[in-house]
């Protein structure tokens, strides 16, 4: 439905691909994935309905929270989201080089805005309090009042302290209520973290519209070695950078960049053959497996490789040569 009515939230995520992509992630049931998606959720709800509610997901978002549109579409049960994690990709690199803490993560944006709103509300009605109490002498003082009007006045004012005694009340509850959901934020927050400092995830998925080369360099360091990656993008030349820089670094084999290909048949009697309305591309994967990175054994290794490349017979040493 997404990609026939609105391609453009799935960044033109085809339905072929994305089996690719769930297939070359090797995803089932009891697996430790990272997604990295801004698909609207549909990429996650799929690791989520393969791996049908066994093993961990944790999800890399972008901004301030996580959007799941799509995932919410699927219909799963509540013990699906038991093991779902999310994370912010604004704190990669702390958690990497090890100063990663939740005690400076701020609250949601809406929820400032609606504790300034409140504490300005707070504000006003006790300035408009201290007004109307200092005020009330100075109007009461010349005129008389009859007994039945200084009831009525009695009840008005005792309807306003209660008025204005359920509002503080509903205040401080609605403070108490965000207070507690920002202690869960962090709470999951610290889960996710302690889950992706193990760097031992059995996979990762990136299909964002973000550019996938510092992306993937910074998530590979969550996967643990023998495990697959993919990567989706809807443009080659993105890809094309990530292979070569992945080559560069080294710890992955297997490298692919593949594009998948899809044609619709009209299947009638007699009347069978090609669409032509086809679509042009389904986008591109990079696909690969990661291994152990030894950098020390790696150099020594390819100073070794360079000097066993021509034979000892062949070479020539200096103090040999002809003077």
């Amino acid at each position: 439905m997404y990609y026939a009515r609105e391609p453009g939230k799935i960044i033109h995520l085809r339905y072929d691909t994305l089996a690719q992509m769930l297939t070359l992630g090797n995803i089932h049931a009891g697996n430790k994935m990272i997604v990295m998606e801004t698909c609207a959720g549909l990429v996650l709800g799929a690791v989520m309905e393969r791996m049908g509610g066994y093993g961990s997901i944790i999800q890399m978002y972008p901004g301030g929270g996580p959007v799941r549109a799509a995932t919410s579409c699927f219909g799963f049960p509540k013990p699906f989201f038991d093991n779902l994690h999310e994370f912010p990709l604004s704190k990669v690199q702390s958690l990497l080089s090890g100063t990663f803490t939740t005690e400076t993560l701020p609250a949601d944006p809406e929820e400032n805005a609606l504790l300034e709103e409140e504490s300005n509300g707070l504000s006003e009605e006790k300035q408009t309090s201290l007004q109307e109490t200092e005020e009330e002498p100075a109007t009461e003082a010349p005129m008389e009042i009859s007994p039945t009007e200084e009831q009525d006045t009695m009840d008005i004012n005792a309807e306003d302290v209660d008025f204005k005694g359920n509002k503080e009340k509903e205040n401080k509850e609605n403070v108490r209520e965000k207070q507690i959901k920002q202690w869960e934020r962090r709470k999951k927050l610290k889960e996710a973290a302690a889950l992706l400092r193990e760097k031992n995830a059995d996979g990762l998925i990136v299909a964002s519209k973000f550019h996938p080369t510092p992306l993937l360099l910074s998530l590979l360091d969550f996967v643990a070695p023998s495990r697959p990656f993919v990567v989706y993008c809807q443009y080659k030349e993105p890809l094309l950078e990530c292979y070569t820089k992945l080559r560069e670094r080294g710890g992955v084999i297997n490298l692919k960049l593949s594009e998948t290909w899809l044609r619709n048949y009209q299947v009638l009697p007699d009347r069978s053959h090609p669409k032509l309305t086809m679509s042009g591309g389904g986008g591109y994967l990079l696909s690969g497996i990661t291994v152990i990175l030894e950098k020390g054994k790696s150099d020594s290794s390819n100073s070794e490789a360079l000097k066993m490349e021509e034979p000892s017979s062949k070479r020539c040493k200096l103090q040999d040569l002809p003077c």
